[in-house]
């Protein structure tokens, strides 16, 4: 059986409507946990496409699982649609030029994701019934991972309990298999009461939820000299207390994002700030709450799905990018500064070739300086031997979160990107389901990696799914 062509045929049949999806998607950008008309183009699709679709995961309106086929092992391909605040951008155009001022926009490339996640499941599918072959092929349709943790919420509910490998991908500047690095992350907002009065005539009589939070952050800050160099702590003021200077203000509220190369050292380091916390409420006389937002623990590898996958990018090649692609991106690269085009490459340990997008296969055993972030799937790759790649939709040194990337959101070079790594990842989910070794191999290694402690969620079992967290709540 030619698998790979058999599944590259079925994935080329389906890629307009995919790549239409990812469009729409594109114009209709909504952050963390709002994705209602993202998630029912997502939905809709599946429906039109034959899956047998669930609804609300993990109590999430905004998530969706479709799945096709009988019997057989499940392999899990992931999704995602939500956008980022802030970063309107109109596509196509090398400048910033917002469509709607203060508007969203996809600065992660995840209308890609999605739709991508969504086209390779769509031809293992076809590909199942084609040759009558025993296996399940299942989407998952996942809201809020710039922050939301909505896939460690649908781990804890046992939304992936019976998948035998998960497959997705990221848009990036490179065509390779994404290494398996990413910090365990806990978001934690801590509310500060104390007491208002007029700051001038009777100042003594308040106390002030706002010194508290600025003592908070010099504490932390004195923190970071004695914490892992690759730890990350990062905050964001959500409530000053008010607008007038002369009023004690009487509450404020700073949400932190707490970051460690694994989870113990994460949970440590949530500890530690919290007692900075405490800390700063006792030298102002004021009273603190913690509440945990979310949680994402940190990535498992895998190597022989990350050896299979591989191999499959190996035979496919890069995309194959034309005169038009590459003049765009460089035009947006005379957007970026020279340090942010040199960072990029110091991450595959690799010279600049002055290549405006990537023609070339990362190796293996490149020599990396990743740079390194947190995400959800980070709790997937616990529950489930997990693997991902990188696809080249943007210009080489695009920065992530930021309207450049928002603006190659609809290109013609992203488009070819989000199709040829479909084919990527709708193989090797066909290499593990044809060959038993392979998926015997990805389970022994998954299953060394969890140790005998094996795997615990980092959110707390009475912290529910922050459906408001994009208001601030």
């Amino acid at each position: 059986m030619d698998n790979r062509n058999d599944l590259w045929r079925h994935v080329d049949a389906n890629k307009e409507r995919l790549i239409a999806l990812s469009e729409r998607v594109w114009g209709m950008p909504e952050v963390c946990y709002t994705e209602t008309r993202s998630c029912a183009e997502h939905a809709a699709e599946l429906e039109h496409q034959g899956f047998r679709v669930t609804k609300g995961i993990a109590d999430i309106p905004t998530s969706v699982i479709g799945e096709a086929g009988e019997g057989g092992p499940v392999i899990a391909f992931m999704g995602e649609y939500d956008a980022l605040p802030g970063l309107s951008q109109e596509a196509g155009v090398a400048s910033h030029s917002p469509v709607e001022t203060g508007g969203h926009g996809h600065g992660c490339g995840h209308n890609l994701l999605g739709s991508a996640a969504l086209l390779a499941a769509v031809a293992m599918k076809d590909w199942l019934a084609e040759h009558k072959l025993p296996g399940r092929v299942r989407y998952y349709g996942c809201p809020a991972e710039e922050g939301g943790a909505a896939k460690a919420f649908m781990v804890r509910a046992g939304a992936f309990d019976d998948a035998d490998v998960a497959i997705s991908w990221h848009p990036s500047s490179w065509w390779e298999v994404a290494p398996p690095l990413a910090l365990a992350n806990t978001r934690a907002d801590f509310t500060f009461t104390g007491r208002t009065a007029h700051a001038a005539a009777a100042p003594h009589l308040g106390r002030s939820a706002l010194d508290a939070v600025e003592l908070m952050n010099v504490g932390v800050n004195y923190m970071r000299e004695h914490m892992p160099s690759d730890a990350r702590v990062h905050y964001a003021v959500l409530d000053t207390g008010g607008i007038a200077p002369n009023v004690v203000q009487a509450h404020a509220r700073v949400r932190y994002s707490i970051r460690a190369r694994d989870l113990r050292g994460m949970l440590e380091l949530v500890q530690r700030v919290k007692k900075i916390a405490e800390g700063a409420a006792l030298m102002t006389e004021t009273k603190m709450e913690m509440r945990i937002v979310s949680a994402v623990s940190d990535l498992l590898g895998n190597t022989p799905l990350e050896q299979a996958m591989h191999g499959v990018m190996e035979e496919l090649g890069p995309p194959h990018f034309d005169d038009a692609d590459r003049a765009f991106a460089q035009e947006i690269r005379k957007t970026l500064q020279p340090q942010e085009i040199a960072s990029i490459w110091r991450t595959i340990g690799m010279e600049d070739t002055g290549a405006p997008l990537a023609d070339f296969l990362v190796p293996m055993d490149a020599k990396r300086n990743p740079a390194i972030g947190s995400t959800d799937i980070g709790d997937v790759s616990w529950a489930v031997p997990t693997v991902q790649a990188h696809a080249p939709t943007v210009a080489i040194g695009t920065p992530f979160h930021t309207w450049q990337v928002v603006a190659q959101g609809k290109t013609p070079a992203a488009h070819k990107a989000m199709v040829h790594v479909a084919k990527a990842m709708a193989a090797t989910g066909a290499a593990v389901l044809l060959d038993p070794a392979l998926m015997a191999a990805a389970k022994a290694d998954h299953k060394k990696r969890l140790g005998a402690e094996g795997y615990t969620s980092p959110l707390p079992p009475e912290v529910k799914p922050p459906l408001t967290m994009s208001l601030g709540g």
